[in-house]
């Protein structure tokens, strides 16, 4: 039996649940879910292997419309993530307010010409169930797979949905990478992007999407204990109180969450510095959004 492997790119509007979804699938966190739109930045890979196949699966950020700055950069990590995947895989929300993005985000996979498949999501939120036999019309009479479920219960849905992904995956002489990894990103990468969770998930007025975490240092390799310095960057001063709070409590919340969840996945004790900077404008910033990492390749 041959094996098969390639890059599953995972496309839909923004908090369709694509983040959630490959966490669950992959059962380890590779992404930051929020209940946010738009938490997503840059392109993250997340590696399922089994005995037939692996899938390393690319969560692109939502579609969004821009010309300039930090939107341009997403905008590029989608179009990046559509023509570099071997397959598609269309996260279709029924708690979509538009089905007109609905049907642009239809025509874009469709436009690719890759092979694809569709999951309807959140269809456990009933308030919408009247939606989801006229999505999976709409995606059925494309002769598509068409799977339905909620991204944090993928028992019910998993084991069809690889069995869809493999007969569209290239076949392979091996996996492209090793059967232990469950996600590229480096250990830097992935301290910025669970500090950046932490403050959305703890600022619940209007979140300041002008935010962005740079590792100053990651020490792990001097004693015990892994040391980490770094700041949140914001684009305007207004925002400064939001993400500190009265007295400090906000950043203390942020900081005492983004600590106990790194030494959880480091297994070792973690010293967090954390502060907070101000730099206006840099989301139109090249040279701060290169320093980031926000720059398509």
């Amino acid at each position: 039996m041959s094996y098969k492997a390639g890059f599953v790119g995972l496309v839909g509007r923004p908090n369709a649940g694509k983040s959630t979804l490959v966490n669950y699938l992959i059962g380890e966190k590779v992404g930051i879910v929020t209940r946010k739109p738009q938490t997503t930045r840059q392109k993250v890979l997340g590696v399922y292997t089994d005995e037939k196949m692996q899938a390393v699966f690319v969560d692109a950020p939502g579609k969004v419309q821009a010309d300039s700055g930090l939107n341009l950069f997403l905008k590029q990590e989608l179009e990046t993530v559509i023509s570099d995947s071997d397959v598609l895989l269309l996260v279709v929300s029924v708690d979509e307010k538009s089905p007109e993005k609905i049907d642009d985000m239809i025509e874009m996979v469709v436009a690719s010409k890759k092979p694809w498949v569709a999951l309807i999501n959140k269809v456990d939120m009933s308030q919408y169930r009247h939606r989801v036999q006229i999505i999976k019309d709409k995606l059925s009479a494309l002769n598509v797979p068409v799977f339905t479920g909620s991204a944090k219960k993928v028992d019910r849905f998993k084991d069809p949905l690889f069995e869809a992904l493999n007969e569209r995956l290239p076949e392979t002489k091996a996996p492209l990478f090793d059967k232990e990894i469950y996600t590229t990103q480096n250990m830097r990468e992935y301290a910025s992007e669970i500090i950046r969770e932490k403050c959305f998930l703890s600022l619940h007025q209007e979140i300041p999407y002008g935010l962005a975490v740079k590792i100053i240092k990651f020490v792990e390799n001097e004693g015990p204990t892994v040391k980490i310095f770094a700041e949140i960057l914001l684009n305007k001063e207004n925002h400064r109180p939001m993400v500190v709070g009265s007295g400090g409590t906000s950043l203390r919340r942020i900081g005492t969450a983004s600590r106990k969840e790194l030494e959880k996945v480091l297994g070792r004790k973690v010293f967090l510095d954390l502060h907070v900077r101000v730099k206006k404008g840099w989301v139109s910033d090249e040279r701060t959004m290169m320093e980031l990492g926000y720059v398509a390749q």
